[in-house]
C-alpha cells in the first residue's frame, strides 16, 4: 500500500521575518500611529493581513547622533518613518565620498602611469597595511551582525552644508525602495536617539496595494519632490508652462511590474541553462490594444516584441528615459480619422518602474506645443510596415539571434560590457596583462563568458544601469562614481560580507584573501583570513579609459553600453 503523501504548510514570504524579535506589543504600538491606525484591516487579503505585514515586514530601529541611516547614491530596499527624535537630511552640497565609506575620485599622474610598465607587486592582492586605515571622519561599529557607520565632528563637517530636519511622523526612502533608484540624499540621526520604523519593500508594496492611505502619501510626496524635475529634464516636456506641467503631474500614473529580486532568479536560470521565453514575461501593454497613454520607463528595462507565428520575436528593449506608445498616439492625434492600435507588445524584463501619461493629457496638453523635430516622423500602418513594428536600423544590423542572446542574458543592463569578437581575437592575452599592470599586477576580469556566434560577453563588471550588487552594502564600500557612473569598490571600507558578490547576476565580483607586502595573508582577531571584494573598475583612475580595450592589437575588444545599439551595431559590421 503506498504511503500517504506528506502534507506541509505552503511557505510564506515572511517565514524569514524582517525582525525575528518583533513583539506583539511593538505591533500594537505601530498600529496606534498614523497612517497605520487609519488603514482598513478588512481591506487586506486573509493571507496577507495588515497585522501580519507589520509583524513580519517592519522593524523598529534606533539611531544615535551622527549615525548614517541612508547614504546618497546607495540602492536601498526599505523605507523609514520617524517615531520619535529627529534626523537631518543633507541637501547640498553632498558629503565627501570618504565620509560615506567610498573611494575618493582621483587620476593617476603621468609618472605613476609610466611606472606601471616596470613595477609590479611580488604577491597577489597585496596591500600596504598602513594604507588600509579609514578616514578619521568615518567611524564603523559592529553590533553583532549589524554594521553601524557614524559621522564624526558633525558641526565642523556640516558647517558649509545645507540641511533640513525631519521629525516624528515623516516618511523617507519610499520611492527609492519601490523603484530601486539611488537614494537622493544622505540622512543621519540628529537627536541622541532617533527611533524609526523601517519597512522592507515587500511590506511597503502590500500596504499600498490593499489600502489607499499610504499610497496617497507616497504619490503626493513623489509628485511634489521629484516628478516635476524629472519631466522637465525630458525634451518632450521641456516646453510646458508651470501650469501645464502641473496638469501633467496630477494625471501621471505610477506602476511597477516584474520581480524586485529578479537577479536571484536569473542566477538560478543560468545555472540550470534555462531561459525565460518572452511569452512568460509580464505584459505591460499588448499589440492590438488601444494606446491609453505614453509609457515612460523610469527605472529598469522592458522588451518590445511582436507576434510571429505562434510565438514572439524581440524587436528592441527599452531602458530608463525611453517611451512606448508615443508613435501611435502622435499618429492618432495627427490623423483622428484613421486611428491605429498599438503595433507591438511591451513586456517586463526583471523589475520595471513606469510613469504613464494618459492619451487625453498628451493630446490636450503636451503635443500641441511640442516643437517640430521632437515628435516621431509620420509613419503609415501598412501590411509591410506598421507603426513601430519594424526593427530600427541598429537592431536590423545586429540581427535577431544576437538581439535575443543579449536580451535573454540581460546584457542590456550593462553600460560598459566587455564584448569580444572571437573571429579577431587571437588569445594573445594583451588585454589581461594590461589590466594587471593597471591594478598592481591583479587582473580584474576573466576572458571568458557566454557567446553567440563569434560574439562573446566576458565575465567583467558591466557597470550596470540597474546595479543590484549595490543593494545591501552595509558600509557604502561599493558605489557609483559621481562623474562617470562607474561602479567601484573601496577596499578601505569593504568588510568582506559578500553581499555584492552574492547579488551580482553576472558573476563579475570575486572575493579574495588579501596579503601584506611580504605575502602573508592578513587575519582578523578570530584568526580568519580577511576577504575583500574585487572587480573591474573600468580603469577609473587611468587617463585614456579601460586599459583592456586600448591594449587589444586587433580591435577585437569593445567596452560598450549595450542599451545603446546605435554604437554597438557599427562595431559589429566594421
Amino acid at each position: 500500500m503506498p504511503e500517504a503523501p506528506l502534507v506541509v504548510q505552503r511557505p510564506e514570504r515572511w517565514d524569514a521575518s524582517f525582525d525575528p524579535d518583533m513583539t506583539e506589543a511593538e505591533v500594537d504600538r505601530i498600529l496606534s500611529l498614523p497612517p497605520f491606525k487609519d488603514m482598513d484591516a478588512k481591506a487586506f487579503a486573509p493571507r496577507i493581513p495588515l497585522r501580519g505585514i507589520i509583524l513580519h515586514d517592519t522593524r523598529i530601529r534606533r539611531f544615535g547622533n551622527g549615525e548614517i541611516i541612508v547614504r546618497q547614491g546607495d540602492y536601498g530596499t526599505s523605507a523609514f518613518m520617524i517615531i520619535s527624535g529627529s534626523v537631518d537630511v543633507v541637501l547640498r552640497p553632498g558629503l565627501p565620498a570618504s565620509m560615506l565609506g567610498r573611494r575618493e575620485s582621483k587620476r593617476k599622474g603621468p609618472f605613476r602611469m609610466m611606472a606601471q610598465l616596470w613595477s609590479s607587486w611580488k604577491h597577489p592582492e597585496s596591500f600596504n597595511v598602513s594604507k588600509l586605515k579609514q578616514d578619521k571622519q568615518f567611524r564603523e561599529e559592529r553590533d553583532q551582525d549589524e554594521v553601524r557607520v557614524f559621522l564624526q565632528d558633525i558641526p565642523r563637517v556640516l558647517q558649509n552644508h545645507k540641511t533640513e530636519t525631519m521629525g516624528p511622523g515623516e516618511f523617507f526612502g519610499e520611492m527609492a525602495a519601490l523603484s530601486r533608484m539611488p537614494r537622493a540624499a544622505t540622512i543621519y540621526g540628529k537627536s541622541d536617539e532617533a527611533e524609526l520604523i523601517e519597512i522592507r519593500w515587500q511590506g511597503l508594496r502590500d500596504l499600498m496595494r490593499y489600502d489607499g492611505t499610504l499610497r496617497a502619501h507616497v504619490d503626493r510626496i513623489y509628485r511634489e519632490r521629484a516628478l516635476a524635475a524629472y519631466l522637465r529634464s525630458l525634451p518632450l516636456f521641456a516646453h510646458l508652462s508651470d501650469l501645464d506641467l502641473q496638469k501633467v503631474r496630477e494625471k501621471t500614473e505610477f506602476a511597477t511590474y516584474g520581480e524586485y529580486d529578479w537577479s536571484g532568479k536569473y542566477k538560478k536560470l543560468v545555472k540550470s541553462s534555462g531561459a525565460v521565453p518572452a511569452a512568460k514575461e509580464p505584459v505591460i501593454a499588448e499589440e492590438g490594444d488601444y494606446p491609453n497613454g505614453v509609457i515612460m520607463i523610469r527605472a529598469g528595462f522592458a522588451r518590445v516584441t511582436q507576434r510571429m507565428g505562434h510565438g514572439h520575436r524581440t524587436l528592441n528593449y527599452l531602458g530608463a528615459g525611453q517611451y512606448y506608445g508615443l508613435a501611435e498616439i502622435v499618429h492618432n492625434w495627427r490623423r483622428p480619422e484613421a486611428p491605429i492600435q498599438l503595433q507591438n507588445t511591451l513586456r517586463v524584463i526583471g523589475y520595471t518602474h513606469l510613469l504613464i501619461i494618459p492619451t487625453s493629457v498628451m493630446e490636450g496638453v503636451v503635443l500641441p506645443g511640442v516643437p517640430k523635430g521632437r515628435l516621431p516622423p509620420p509613419m503609415e500602418p501598412t501590411p509591410s510596415r506598421r507603426v513601430g513594428s519594424a526593427p530600427n536600423d541598429a537592431t536590423a544590423r545586429i540581427g535577431p539571434d544576437l538581439l535575443e542572446f543579449l536580451t535573454e542574458n540581460r546584457f542590456f543592463n550593462g553600460t560598459a560590457a566587455m564584448v569580444l569578437d572571437l573571429d579577431r581575437c587571437t588569445r594573445c592575452d594583451d588585454c589581461v596583462r594590461a589590466c594587471a599592470s593597471t591594478h598592481d599586477n591583479n587582473p580584474r576580469f576573466l576572458r571568458h563568458g557566454p557567446a553567440s556566434g563569434n560574439i562573446m560577453v566576458a565575465n567583467a563588471c558591466m557597470h550596470c544601469a540597474d546595479p543590484v550588487c549595490m543593494i545591501g552594502c552595509p558600509t557604502g564600500a561599493i558605489a557609483r562614481e559621481v562623474a562617470g557612473g562607474q561602479v567601484v569598490i573601496n577596499p578601505l571600507t569593504c568588510i568582506g560580507c559578500e553581499a555584492c558578490f552574492r547579488n551580482c547576476p553576472y558573476d563579475a565580483i570575486r572575493m579574495v584573501e588579501i596579503r601584506d607586502e611580504n605575502g602573508a595573508i592578513l587575519l582578523d582577531n578570530q584568526r580568519k583570513p580577511i576577504l575583500k571584494a574585487t572587480k573591474c573598475d573600468l580603469c577609473v583612475e587611468q587617463i585614456g579609459g579601460p586599459a583592456c580595450q586600448r591594449a587589444c592589437p586587433h580591435g577585437a575588444l569593445l567596452r560598450v553600453n549595450l542599451n545603446d545599439l546605435d554604437t554597438f551595431a557599427p562595431w559589429l559590421k566594421r
